[in-house]
């Protein structure tokens, strides 16, 4: 006789960053120098158009090959789903085991940095203004979150806004945090080592490393513990 599990919560072992990943195919890089050096930068961002969207392996193949050509350092196991898209790529710097999701999109600026450790797993539409941007090792990235990385300074008041200077202000997500889904992470600020942003959460100032912090504007809510059920759930990592 089976017991009706329906409408109860269970707990279920996360996949990423939990087992060590198969090293890369040897043709992997090949195919990678190959690329840079027939295509060049120009090149390879027309030619990732031609694969950027599809579900096939060679879509799968050619998207994580481009990355690797274009980007400043890449590292193995990357995954890029369909529709995940960049500016400035080549000034990005992405560890190893790194997943990114469908349709997120991250925008370096030419003189920029944007610096992705190990084993982070990035959600569906997730934006990145990566003008000055680091993410730490091993934190995961809710689905339809955002980094602003810069502002418009609105000055002088004679002159449209969209007209006024940038100021760039860095961000830094350190390792093994948690940002929770549409959660924005705003100018200048630093997400502190296995901090917990909340869902929908907007973060205008620091959070402090291994607390949880929710609200717009987000506000501290409580230090984690080893009884919450949130500090387990990021503990054990994403699925």
């Amino acid at each position: 006789m089976s017991a009706n599990r329906a409408g109860e919560a269970r707990i279920v072992q996360a996949v990423h960053g939990r087992h060590k990943r198969p090293a890369d195919p040897a043709y992997q890089a090949g195919l990678a120098e190959e690329l840079r050096q027939s295509y060049g930068r120009a090149g390879l961002i027309e030619l990732y158009g031609r694969f950027a969207t599809g579900d096939g392996v060679i879509d799968t193949l050619m998207r994580k090959a481009i990355w690797q050509a274009i980007t400043r350092s890449c590292g193995t196991g990357l995954q890029v789903a369909g529709g995940a898209g960049f500016k400035h790529p080549e000034t990005f710097d992405i560890g190893n085991g790194v997943f990114i999701g469908a349709q997120a999109y991250i925008q370096g600026r030419f003189d920029g940095r944007c610096k992705i450790g190990d084993n982070v797993w990035i959600g569906p539409m997730a934006y990145f203004d990566a003008r000055d941007l680091v993410i730490e090792d091993s934190v995961g990235w809710g689905p339809g979150a955002k980094v602003l990385g810069s502002a418009h300074t609105a000055l002088p008041l004679d002159v449209p806004i969209i007209r006024t200077d940038l100021e760039i202000k860095p961000v830094r997500i350190c390792a093994e945090a948690d940002i929770g889904t549409n959660a924005t992470i705003l100018p200048g600020v630093t997400i502190g080592k296995g901090a917990i942003v909340g869902a929908g959460a907007v973060v205008v100032s620091d959070v402090e490393p291994f607390s949880v912090a929710a609200g717009v504007p987000a506000k501290f809510i409580r230090w984690r513990s080893d009884n919450d059920p949130m500090t387990n759930m990021s503990r054990e990592g994403r699925s």
